[in-house]
C-alpha cells in the first residue's frame, strides 16, 4: 500500500487537495489513479440516485396531489416545488447535460 492510499483512507480531505494539486501541475505520475477513478464513479453513481429518489418523491407528491384533493395542503405544493426546483438544478448539471443529449 502506498502513502497515497493510505492517506487516501486516513485523511480524504488532504487526499482530494494532494491530487487535485497533482493533476493541476500535470504530474500524472504521482496521482492516485486507481482511488481517483473509484471516486469519479462513486459520484456519478450517486448523482444518478439522488435524481431518481427525487424523482419518486414528485411523483408521490403529484400523484397525491391529483387523486387526494381533499387532502392537499401546503407541505404537499412546497415539496413539489422543491422537487422540481432540485430535479432542474441537477439536470442542469453538465454531467446530465452532456448524458441526456447521447
Amino acid at each position: 500500500m502506498n502513502a497515497l492510499t493510505v492517506e487516501y483512507q486516513k485523511d480524504f480531505c488532504s487526499w482530494i487537495n494532494h491530487n487535485a494539486a497533482l493533476l493541476r501541475k500535470g504530474v500524472l505520475s504521482e496521482i492516485d489513479a486507481e482511488n481517483i477513478a473509484e471516486e469519479l464513479e462513486s459520484m456519478g453513481k450517486s448523482q444518478y440516485r439522488e435524481i431518481v429518489s427525487r424523482l419518486k418523491i414528485l411523483f408521490a407528491h403529484l400523484l397525491k396531489w391529483q387523486f387526494e384533493p381533499d387532502y392537499r395542503s401546503n407541505s404537499w405544493k412546497r415539496t413539489i416545488i422543491e422537487q422540481r426546483h432540485q430535479i432542474k438544478d441537477l439536470l442542469d448539471t453538465k454531467f446530465y447535460r452532456e448524458e441526456l443529449h447521447t
